[in-house]
């Protein structure tokens, strides 16, 4: 932790630096590990505030210069702020906690709102200090010392806190309080010494000083005075005779026009005119009169619920792979980062190669952050220390035994799930190692060669894998079928899609170059033509440009489906995109269009997508142009044969992976004699959730710290305890459970449904419905 004061400058290379850089500045360096800074300010606003760590680390901030407004606006508790001249307008606005120390004067609007903490001004203060103050009977309340006198409409709308004005040769020495003090003031006390005109007297009331208020100030006084290098004054301001105090008048004592009650209406202008029961008197004799204005326990209108895990978070959902991305976030937060990087191996094979590199992260495009135009938390910073996962302890085998067909992430994805559950799953496949695609055609731009050999290294410590020899006949399909209690079609798409024009025979399909690509044999010519702009496309861009090409264009019958960083990257070659374009013909000058444009080209490749290599299967297994025909539990016309991945439809990778993790699901739940069902959990509703707790500033994450802090959770308690704080009745409690389960318990008794518990949740777990009728 550094000791040292840094001092940082307003004015970078002769201009004034935005207010907005300089906090950036001083937040930086915060986070580095400074707890004193000096300042040199040139007008920005705000400095000082938001530094939330200094109720654990105190921080120190010297600000020379001119500060503008808002100086320790939501300033933290541990925070203190020493100003070596006068403020300006808004001094400590919405301060929670700091200390702000000021050696001149103050301006308009100081303590607004204000929470919690001091303000100490050395001199006077402008119009409306101390106005909409507020004051938790949890914490301390907010406090206002003033040497001089203050302007007009102080204390307005004061609510909490206590203001103590000196007086001492004040700029208005005649009426050291300004012009109408204390309108609408409903609580708090303010302390004066020196010739007023009054106040107002609906809101406010003079009452004498006890002994315990003199304590508190004379006590309270040394210590400020101090601060601002005062001390000498003390002897003259402890005249007891020459100080007042004034209070806000409670609501019993505020009087004005009397009105009529309810229970007086009722008994001399409703049922004196309508009868006893107006009406509907005849009908019903219950006891009609009226209840209390703040009902608790089944009076309530509302109660509130809490719903934590009912439903599923936004980032989870949108996982192909079901990745409960939120309860990975929860155990970074308990310091648990192992347990946060392995949980993913319950769902994926491929913690880091897909969530880490080859995944387009719909999770992070699903996040709640998004609403608020925030940036998604970055689950790539998890997902790429799964590389150092060890493999799971595996369960005793059942006997039960299911044959795999095909070793890419689909196949290896259903294999694993299938032996975590207890049940022999072997891999047949044509490579020599297992990996399908990801390892023979993913570019090396796109993943390190060394994370995908780790987690491939560990999928065959728990998966084995027979290697075929020769292309799977019809023959060697049945013999699979009647040796193994079940059979997963996980083949993939291997067979390249060509068009039917001249010259098709000068096009090399996508997946073959992307093979040669990663295997160190392909070669392109100057100028590449790419038919067909997906993301499959982008990556035979991405490499034509490694590979040395000058001009690479990408064409497609209709605007390219690519996106993410695939896209990106084909951009940054120099990739060029062209749509609608229609292929008439390929010659040797290039690609010919429908249009009659000629495309020139030495290279032309071709990334419409590719089909399943179906030719080895039974005429009993329904297929439909091309892909494999399934249920909703992935079984085939053959329901002891099953299909997943691009056997079905075509996909990402973390498709693939999902399919095999529910197939895997239904195969047990079959082995073990239940009926296969599914009961996905509803999605929260984006609404409930309240994000202002998280900084809308952020363009980058750190670290993963930082990503589980800025994640909301939802759906799932972060258990901050921001309901329990916060509920005005006290009626909120944590009930902890076995182990490290906790719940968090509304007294029925206590609760009036007022809904500050469900409006503060970050995770929308509270849940305000309408209470049960009576009767």
């Amino acid at each position: 932790m550094a000791t040292k004061k840094v001092c940082i400058s307003g004015v970078e290379d002769g201009l004034r630096l935005e207010s907005r850089i300089l906090e950036e500045i001083i937040q930086k360096n915060v986070r580095e590990g400074a707890r004193k800074l000096e300042i040199d300010a040139l007008g920005q606003h705000g400095i000082g505030g938001r530094l939330w760590i200094s109720k654990d680390e105190p921080i120190e901030i010297d600000v020379i210069g001119s500060p503008g407004q808002r100086l320790g606006s939501k300033g933290f508790p541990g925070t203190t702020i020493n100003v070596h001249g006068s403020v300006s307008d808004d001094v400590g606005w919405l301060n929670a906690g700091a200390e702000i120390i000021v050696h001149g004067d103050g301006t308009n609007g100081a303590c607004n709102a204000m929470a919690q903490g001091k303000v100490v001004i050395s001199g006077n203060l402008g119009a409306r200090g101390m106005t909409m103050t507020k004051t938790n009977p949890r914490f301390d309340p907010p406090e206002l010392w003033v040497l001089g006198t203050v302007g007009d409409y102080f204390a307005e709308f004061m609510a909490g806190g206590t203001a103590v004005v000196c007086g001492y040769k004040g700029q208005t020495a005649e009426n050291v309080l300004g012009y109408r003090p204390c309108v609408g003031m409903v609580g708090g006390r303010i302390f004066v010494r020196g010739p007023h005109d009054g106040f107002s007297q609906a809101d406010a009331i003079l009452e004498p000083i006890t002994d315990a208020d003199w304590t508190w100030l004379t006590e309270n006084l040394k210590i400020n005075l101090a601060k601002i290098n005062k001390s000498y004054l003390y002897e003259k301001l402890i005249d007891r005779s020459d100080w007042e105090l004034i209070r806000a008048k409670t609501p019993f004592e505020k009087t004005g026009k009397v009105r009529r009650s309810m229970t007086e209406f009722r008994a001399k202008v409703w049922d004196a005119e309508l009868g006893k029961g107006g009406l509907i008197g005849d009908l019903t004799d219950l006891d009609r009169s009226p209840i209390g204005l703040v009902p608790n326990g089944l009076l309530r209108r509302y109660v509130p619920v809490w719903e934590n895990s009912k439903y599923e978070a936004p980032c989870q959902s949108s996982c192909p792979s079901g990745i409960p991305v939120q309860e990975r976030w929860q155990l970074v937060r308990d310091g648990l980062v192992d347990e946060a990087v392995d949980l993913a191996l319950a769902y994926t094979p491929f913690p880091a190669t897909v969530c880490g590199y080859l995944c387009p992260n719909l999770c992070m495009d699903g996040c709640t952050r998004g609403l608020k135009k925030m940036l998604p938390v970055d689950i790539t910073k998890l997902g790429r220390e799964g590389v150092n996962s060890k493999a799971p302890k595996l369960p005793a085998l059942s006997g039960k035994k299911v044959a795999v067909i095909g070793g890419g992430p689909a196949g290896i994805s259903i294999a694993w799930q299938i032996r975590m559950k207890g049940h022999e799953a072997v891999v047949y496949d044509m490579a020599k190692t297992l990996g399908g695609k990801i390892a023979s055609a993913i570019p090396s731009s796109r993943i390190p060669k060394e994370v995908l050999d780790a987690e491939l290294k560990r999928a065959a410590e728990v998966i084995p894998h027979v290697h075929l020899h020769k292309k799977m006949d019809s023959d060697d399909f049945a013999e699979l079928k009647q040796a193994n209690d079940a059979v997963v079609l996980a083949i993939g798409a291997q067979k390249p899609r060509m068009i039917p024009i001249p010259g098709h025979e000068m096009i090399t399909p996508a997946l073959t170059f992307l093979q040669q690509s990663v295997a160190g044999k392909a070669k392109v010519g100057k100028n590449v033509v790419i038919i067909g702009a997906g993301n499959v496309g982008c990556d035979v861009a991405t490499e034509c440009g490694r590979l040395g090409a000058d001009s690479i264009t990408l064409i497609d019958i209709q605007e390219p489906a690519s996106f993410g960083k695939e896209r990106k990257e084909a951009e940054e070659v120099g990739a060029k995109f062209k749509w609608p374009c229609f292929t008439q013909e390929v010659t040797k000058e290039g690609v010919l269009l429908k249009s009659g444009e000629l495309i020139e080209a030495d290279t032309v490749i071709l990334s419409i997508g590719d089909t399943p290599d179906v030719e080895f299967l039974p005429e009993g297994i329904a297929i439909d142009r091309g892909h494999v025909v399934v249920n909703e539990n992935y079984q085939t016309t053959d329901p002891k044969v099953y299909a997943i991945g691009d056997t079905v439809r075509p996909g990402l990778l973390t498709h693939a992976i999902g399919h095999g993790r529910k197939a895997a699901e239904v195969i047990d739940d079959i082995f073990t004699g239940r009926r296969p069902e599914s009961h996905p959990k509803e999605v929260i509703d984006y609404s409930r959730m309240t994000l202002e707790y998280f900084d809308p500033r952020l363009t980058e994450f750190s670290d993963m710290n930082q990503c589980a802090t800025e994640c909301s959770s939802c759906g799932s308690c972060r258990d901050c305890g921001l309901c329990e704080t916060v509920c005005p009745q006290m009626a909120i409690t944590r009930n902890s459970l076995e182990g490290k389960k906790f719940e968090m318990y509304c007294n029925a008794d206590k609760c009036i449904g007022c809904g500050f518990c469900a409006n503060v949740c970050p995770c929308g777990i509270w849940n305000l419905v309408d209470n049960t009728p009576l009767g």
